[in-house]
């Protein structure tokens, strides 16, 4: 009579542990990746939803592009500040502007800043991080309602701002 060997020899043992403890391993690091910073919906804009069609309202977008408004968006680092300088289009220069700074993927890290009036555009003290890329979108603080939207790639320190659709779209 041989003697009974222990399961624990078997090579097969070991790769059925080995195959179900890394299914198990990376299942749970996949869910904490999926979930750690949040739902990935990177647009601020409200969206009305119609079966499985999205909709925006672009309605400031074609406001901005009826006036002709355009911008650039400076990150002063050294002043530790945020400056607009309109570019073409009118606008009322003693009311205050907010600018919205988007973090592309998470949405805790966005910035939303109160722009005030100085003698060539807007500012605010602030200094955003330069290590992502930003979307920003500009429009008055209160009032009439008017959208600029522009994209800060990684590393950069100015943006061009401007509508997101042409003046000959409805």
């Amino acid at each position: 009579m041989e003697p009974k060997s222990s399961p624990w020899r078997e090579p097969i043992v070991w790769l059925m542990v080995v195959l179900v403890g890394a299914v198990v391993i990376g299942s749970i690091a996949m869910y904490k990746a999926a979930n750690a910073d949040g739902p990935m919906d990177a647009v601020p804009d409200e969206v009305q939803r119609t079966a499985q069609i999205q909709q925006a309202d672009l309605g400031p977008d074609a406001a901005a592009a009826q006036a002709g408004l355009a911008a650039v968006a400076s990150i002063d680092h050294e002043h530790g500040r945020v400056e607009v300088y309109p570019t073409t289009g009118t606008f009322d220069h003693a009311r205050h502007l907010r600018l919205s700074l988007h973090h592309p993927t998470r949405a805790s890290e966005d910035l939303i800043l109160d722009l005030e009036p100085f003698d060539a555009g807007w500012r605010a003290n602030a200094t955003p991080a330069l290590d992502h890329d930003w979307l920003l979108q500009l429009e008055p603080a209160s009032g009439s309602r008017w959208r600029l939207r522009g994209r800060l790639a990684k590393g950069e320190r100015a943006v061009h701002l401007q509508p997101a659709i042409a003046a000959s779209q409805p």
